[in-house]
C-alpha cells in the first residue's frame, strides 16, 4: 500500500509524448498498447519492425486502425521500416497520409532487422524525398558486430556517427532523429549538429550502466548500457535542458520465457519493457539528478516542437498531475489471458505516481 504526500505534486500541462515505443502485433499488442497511457502518455511515435515490417503506407494505415482499435484516446504516429521497396513515390504517398516517419534499422542489430539495410547510398533518392516532403528520419545509431574492425556492442554507436554527420552533410534540411544514445560520444555529436538534427533518449539509459545487464537478461537491451561516464552525458544533456534531446522510451515488450531463458546457440532477446510506468520513472530519474524542472520539455516540450506538433495554444489543454509516493512498488508483471509482461524494475519502489489527468 502506497501513502500519497499531498504537498509534493507537479503539474505537466500539455500532452506527454513517448517518441519511441514498440506496441507489437496480436495478442501481445492488446496487452501493451493500453501501457502507453497507463503511464501517463497520449502520444506514440510507434515503431515498424513487427514481422513482417511495416514498409508501405497501406501496412501502416491498417497498424495505425489496428492499434485505435484497442485504445483510441492514444495518438499514434506512424513510421515505415527502411527497405530497398521502399520508394521516392511511397515517401509522398506516405506524408499525404500523414505517416511521420522513416525508421532505419542495420541489419541483425536488434529485434526484427534481419531485413536492415548495409549501406546508405542505394536510399539516397529516398533521404531526398523525404528532405523535400518534410518526413523524419529515424536512425538506429549501430553498426553490426565485426571481429576484423573490432567492433561490437560496446562501441558500436561511436562507430555509427560518421553515417550520421555524412547523411547530416549530404541532406542538411533532412530532420534526423539519432535514438536512443548511449554513449557520450553520440551525445557530443548530436549537440554539434544544428536544429535538424535531435536525438532521443530513453529511461532505463538514465537509470543503468554496463554492470546492470551483464549477467541480469531484463536489463538487456540494444544498444546496451555503457559506463557509468556515458550515462552521466546523457544525465548532463538532460539536465542542461538541450532542445535537442527529449525522451523516447524504446519500450520493447517481450514474453517474459524470451527475455528469462538463454541457450548456448539463442540469446535472450533484447528490449526493456518502461511503458506502464513510464512517466513515474521519469520523474523519479530526473529528480535523482536534479533535473526535475527539465522534466516538462523532456517528456513533452521538446520532442513534439521536433516533430512540429505543438499542443494548440487554442483547444483544450491536458494536465498531467504527479505526486510523491511512498511504499508504491512496481508490478511483478502485467497479464492479459494468456500474454504476460515483466517492467523494468519489477518489484522495486517508485517514489511518484500519477496523480491524476485533467
Amino acid at each position: 500500500m502506497s501513502r500519497s504526500e499531498e504537498v509534493d505534486v507537479t503539474d505537466l500541462p500539455g500532452v506527454d509524448t513517448d517518441f519511441h515505443v514498440h506496441l507489437r502485433q496480436g495478442a501481445l499488442c492488446e496487452l501493451v498498447t493500453p501501457h502507453v497511457r497507463t503511464g501517463g502518455f497520449t502520444l506514440a511515435y510507434v515503431m515498424p519492425n513487427l514481422k513482417p515490417p511495416i514498409t508501405t503506407t497501406d501496412q501502416a494505415l491498417a497498424y495505425k486502425a489496428e492499434l485505435e482499435k484497442i485504445d483510441p484516446d492514444v495518438e499514434y504516429l506512424m513510421t515505415l521500416y527502411l527497405s530497398p521497396d521502399l520508394t521516392p513515390d511511397e515517401i509522398r504517398k506516405a506524408k499525404k497520409a500523414g505517416i511521420v516517419g522513416v525508421k532505419s534499422y542495420p541489419r541483425g542489430v536488434t529485434t526484427n532487422s534481419d531485413g536492415g539495410i548495409e549501406s546508405y547510398e542505394a536510399y539516397y533518392p529516398v533521404f531526398e524525398a523525404m528532405q523535400e516532403v518534410d518526413m523524419v528520419l529515424n536512425l538506429h545509431g549501430e553498426v553490426p558486430s565485426d571481429s576484423a574492425t573490432n567492433t561490437c556492442v560496446l562501441n558500436a554507436e561511436p562507430t555509427f556517427l560518421p553515417h550520421l554527420f555524412k547523411l547530416h552533410v549530404r541532406f542538411p534540411a533532412l530532420r534526423i532523429v539519432l535514438e536512443h544514445a548511449t554513449t557520450r560520444a553520440a551525445v557530443e555529436a548530436v549537440k554539434s549538429l544544428g536544429p535538424t538534427v535531435a536525438c532521443t533518449i530513453t529511461a532505463h539509459h538514465l537509470a543503468i550502466t554496463v554492470d546492470d545487464w551483464a549477467g541480469q537478461a531484463w536489463n538487456y537491451c540494444k544498444p546496451v548500457a555503457k559506463f557509468p561516464d556515458d550515462r552521466e552525458a546523457l544525465r548532463e544533456v538532460v539536465r542542461e535542458g538541450h532542445p535537442s534531446f527529449f525522451l523516447g522510451s524504446d519500450s520493447a515488450p517481450h514474453p517474459p520465457h524470451t527475455k528469462s531463458t538463454s541457450t548456448p546457440k539463442d540469446p535472450c532477446a533484447a528490449g526493456v519493457y518502461t511503458s506502464p510506468i513510464l512517466l513515474p520513472l521519469v520523474a523519479q530519474l530526473l529528480e535523482s539528478f536534479s533535473a526535475t524542472d527539465k522534466l516538462e520539455n523532456f517528456v513533452s516540450g521538446f520532442g513534439r516542437r521536433f516533430y512540429k506538433r505543438d499542443v494548440d495554444p487554442a483547444g483544450p489543454v491536458k494536465t498531467v498531475m504527479l505526486r510523491k509516493v511512498v511504499g508504491q512498488k512496481i508490478a511483478e508483471e502485467w497479464i492479459l489471458g494468456d500474454q504476460s509482461v515483466v517492467p523494468f524494475w519489477a518489484g522495486k519502489e517508485l517514489e511518484w505516481e500519477i496523480a491524476k489527468e485533467v
